[in-house]
C-alpha cells in the first residue's frame, strides 16, 4: 500500500481541505500543506506564460521552415493559430479560476474526473516538459549563443553549452522562486522591446529606402509551383506548424498556481493574456519582417532569415543586439520551462504517483522550493543530450509538438464533461454564457491542430515515439494499478472546482 504523502490532506481537516485553496503564506492550500512561497505578482505570472510561449524565439527559430514550405503567404496562418489557441486558453482559465494549485491539468483531472485520468494528464504534461527544456536550451545554444559567440556550428560543441545552461538554471530554480521570476520578467520586457522595436526599425528602414514589398504578404516564394502545396500536409498547411509550436505553454502559470498572490484572478488572466499578447505581436512581427524582405530566394535559403533580414536592413550591429536578446529569451523560456516540470513532479509526489515520490515530495524549507523534482529534471537533460544521438534527439524534439496538442485536447474534453459540476468563485474569471461554445470551438480547433501536426509524412517517426512514450507510462501505470492501488483511488481532498 502506498504511503500517505506528507504533504497531502489531513484527517479531520473538513474545511481546509474542502477549499480549493487559501492564498495565505501559510496553512493548507487545496487539503495540502502551503509548503511553497507565495511571491509572484500579477506580471511575474503574465511573465511565466509570455516566457514559455516567447514569440520572438519562436519566430526567429521556425520562420525559415515558412519561408521554404509555403513561401511569405505563410505567415497568415500565424493568425489562425492564434485565435485556435486563444480558445483553448480560455477552457484553460476557466479551470485555474477554480482551482488553483501545483500541477494544472493534473490536479484539474485528479479532482474533477478521478485520479486514474489524472494520473494521464500528469505523464504526457512531464513528457512534454521535460523534452521542452533539452529542445529550448539546445536552440539557445546552437542558434543564438554560437552565432553571437563567433564559435562554428557543432554538434558536441552545442551540446556541452546546453549542459552548462542545464546547470545554470537548476541552480536558479533551486535558489529562489523570485529570482527566476525576477529574471524571466526581465526577459519577457526585453523580449517585448525587442519585437516592437524591431517592427518600427524595419518599417522605417523600408519607408527610408523605398524598397520594401507589401506584395511580399502574398507571394508563395521559392514553394511556387509545387505539386503539393494546397494538398492535405503539404507546403501551406505545413506553415502553421510556426504559430502551433509558439503558441503553447499558456498555461505553465497555472503550474505555479501555489507560488502566486491572488490566484484565482492573476493566473487566469496571465493565462489568456499572454496568448492574446503573443499572437498580436507575433503577426505584427511577422509581417514587418516579411515586407522587408529585398530577396525572398536568397533569405528563404538563410539558416536564419530573421537575423539576415536584420542585417541587411539594420546592419550587422542590430543583428547582434537581436541575438543578445534572443538569447535572453531562449534562457528565460527555458528556466521557466524547468520550473514548471519541477512544480508538476513535485504535485505528483505528494499524491504519492510518481516514481521515487518520497524523494521527489521533498521542499528545502530554507529555500522553499522542491528540490529534488528540480535535479530530477536537470539529470534527464543531461542524460539526453548525452546519450541520444543528434538525429535521435532532433526526432524526439519534434514529436514533442504532438504532446501539447494532445495534451490540450484531453484539457478541453474534460472540461466539457465536468463543466456542470464547477462550482463560480465571486470576482474570478468566467465565461458565463459563452463558455459552452467556446469550449466546442476549441475542442474543433485542437482536432485540427493534430491533423496538422500528423498529417505531413515525416510525422510518423514523431507519432511512433510519442506511442513509445504513452507505453513507457502504461508500464508505471500497471505498476501502480498493482502496488500502489491505493493512491490512485484516494480522492484528493474531494475537490470540486470551488468553495462550499
Amino acid at each position: 500500500m502506498a504511503e500517505a504523502p506528507t504533504g497531502g490532506p489531513k484527517d479531520g481537516d473538513t474545511k481546509d481541505a474542502k477549499d480549493t485553496g487559501d492564498v495565505a503564506e501559510t496553512g493548507d492550500v487545496g487539503g495540502y500543506r502551503q509548503e511553497l512561497r507565495r511571491s509572484l505578482g500579477s506580471f511575474q505570472v503574465f511573465a511565466i506564460s509570455f516566457a514559455f510561449i516567447s514569440v520572438a524565439v519562436g519566430i526567429f527559430a521556425t520562420f525559415d521552415e515558412v519561408l521554404q514550405t509555403a513561401g511569405p503567404v505563410g505567415i497568415w496562418l500565424w493568425l489562425i493559430a492564434a485565435v485556435g489557441q486563444t480558445l483553448v486558453a480560455l477552457v484553460v482559465a476557466q479551470f485555474a479560476a477554480r482551482i488553483s494549485l501545483s500541477g494544472s491539468s493534473y490536479q484539474w483531472a485528479s479532482r474533477l474526473g478521478n485520479p486514474r485520468v489524472g494520473w494521464w494528464f500528469g505523464w504526457l504534461t512531464f513528457c512534454y516538459l521535460s523534452i521542452a527544456v533539452v529542445a529550448i536550451d539546445n536552440a539557445l545554444a546552437s542558434q543564438a549563443f554560437m552565432p553571437l559567440a563567433g564559435i562554428a556550428p557543432d554538434e558536441d560543441t552545442a551540446r556541452v553549452i546546453t549542459l552548462v545552461v542545464l546547470l545554470v538554471q537548476a541552480v536558479l530554480a533551486i535558489a529562489s522562486t523570485r529570482l527566476v521570476s525576477w529574471i524571466n520578467s526581465a526577459a519577457v520586457a526585453m523580449e517585448l522591446t525587442l519585437v516592437v522595436v524591431v517592427a518600427v526599425a524595419l518599417v522605417v528602414a523600408v519607408a527610408v529606402t523605398g524598397d520594401g514589398s507589401v506584395g511580399n504578404l502574398t507571394s508563395q516564394g521559392i514553394a511556387e509551383g509545387a505539386s503539393d502545396y494546397f494538398a492535405f500536409g503539404g507546403g501551406l498547411m505545413l506553415a502553421m506548424i510556426m504559430g502551433l509550436a509558439t503558441l503553447v505553454g499558456f498555461d505553465s502559470a497555472a503550474n505555479l498556481a501555489e507560488e502566486a498572490k491572488d490566484p484565482y484572478r492573476s493566473v487566469p488572466r496571465a493565462i489568456v493574456g499572454s496568448v492574446v499578447a503573443a499572437g498580436v505581436l507575433g503577426l505584427l512581427f511577422l509581417i514587418t519582417l516579411t515586407v522587408a524582405i529585398r530577396d525572398i530566394p536568397r533569405i528563404s535559403d538563410e539558416g536564419s532569415p530573421v537575423a539576415a533580414i536584420m542585417n541587411d536592413r539594420l546592419g550587422p550591429v542590430a543583428e547582434r543586439i537581436l541575438l543578445v536578446a534572443i538569447t535572453f529569451a531562449f534562457f528565460g523560456a527555458g528556466i521557466v520551462v524547468m520550473v514548471a516540470c519541477s512544480r508538476l513532479v513535485y504535485a505528483m509526489s505528494r499524491d504519492s504517483r510518481f516514481p521515487a515520490y518520497r524523494l521527489m515530495r521533498r521542499v528545502d524549507p530554507r529555500t522553499r522550493t522542491p528540490v529534488p523534482a528540480t535535479v530530477l529534471v536537470l539529470v534527464l537533460g543531461a542524460v539526453l543530450m548525452g546519450t541520444l544521438p543528434g538525429s535521435a534527439l532532433l526526432e524526439l524534439i519534434t514529436a514533442s509538438t504532438i504532446l501539447p496538442a494532445l495534451i490540450y485536447g484531453a484539457t478541453v474534453v474534460l472540461y466539457l464533461a465536468v463543466r456542470r459540476r464547477l462550482d463560480r468563485r465571486h470576482g474570478a474569471f468566467d465565461l458565463g454564457r459563452w463558455e459552452l461554445p467556446v469550449a466546442v470551438c476549441a475542442l474543433v480547433w485542437t482536432v485540427v491542430a493534430l491533423l496538422v501536426l500528423v498529417a505531413p509524412e515525416e510525422a510518423l517517426t514523431s507519432v511512433v515515439i510519442v506511442a513509445g512514450l504513452l507505453v513507457v507510462g502504461g508500464v508505471f501505470f500497471l505498476h501502480m494499478l498493482v502496488f500502489g492501488r491505493a493512491a490512485l483511488e484516494r480522492e484528493p481532498a474531494d475537490e470540486r472546482g470551488g468553495p462550499r
